[in-house]
């Protein structure tokens, strides 16, 4: 079975593109080039991609509306590629769903090095022991109790999964932080804050009026089920 994981990069520089297609390509990654936002959705819907490497500033469609847009029907994991450092906060969830990002200008070393990070961590999330009731599906990014979907964006799988490692005990938001992003220098609590209640609004669709995330005043949350 190929396993190789396949990355779709929309850009509108064909130079710098190029250059990332040829780094990954040693890494190897499959990757696919679209030079402006039009289509992307559509593009995802019909080869669906391992990840998406999404400019902010692109041609035909802004990426801030292609990330909403490819959210409505994909829980793909997408990094912004952004030299607008004021946005971060707002690309990571806040309002549109991305996983992560990457400032410009950037090394394409760089790059492949949180590629590769992204797919570890989902690895290890993925091969994490969950509580009997629940079901962990790594390829589709779905946490599921007694048949019961949640459909997760990869940050919330993420997030949902560490706090799943150890039922009961209190993560704060510095620990989470560290451990979704590795660089999180314009990252604020206020993005966990927001992922945990996107997160407890999928779950109330599941489990009903429990309470699996416990908020711990003061320090952070925890993961509870019993």
């Amino acid at each position: 079975m190929n396993t190789t994981k396949r990355i779709l990069i929309v850009e509108d520089e064909p130079k710098l593109a190029g250059v990332l297609m040829d780094y990954l390509a040693r890494a190897g990654y499959a990757t696919d080039w679209l030079a402006d936002g039009l289509g992307v959705a559509a593009r995802i819907a019909a080869a669906p991609p391992d990840l998406v490497l999404l400019d902010l500033m692109l041609p035909g469609r802004d990426g801030m509306d292609v990330c909403r847009d490819i959210r409505k029907t994909s829980n793909v994991p997408i990094f912004m590629v952004t030299a607008r450092i004021e946005e971060i906060d707002r690309l990571l969830g806040l309002e549109l769903g991305a996983d992560d990002y990457i400032c410009k200008p950037y090394s394409p070393r760089e790059v492949v090095a949180r590629v590769r990070a992204l797919f570890r961590r989902l690895e290890t999330l993925g091969a994490a022991t969950p509580p009997p009731a629940y079901r962990v599906d790594r390829e589709k990014m779905l946490i599921a109790f007694h048949g019961a979907a949640l459909e997760l964006t990869t940050v919330e799988f993420r997030l949902l999964a560490i706090l799943m490692e150890t039922p009961g005990r209190i993560y704060s938001r510095e620990q989470l932080l560290n451990r979704l992003y590795e660089d999180r220098r314009v990252v604020t609590d206020r993005t966990i804050d927001t992922h945990i209640k996107n997160i407890r609004r999928k779950l109330a669709q599941a489990i009903g009026e429990r309470e699996a995330l416990v908020s711990v005043y003061g320090v952070g949350y925890k993961f509870e089920w019993s």
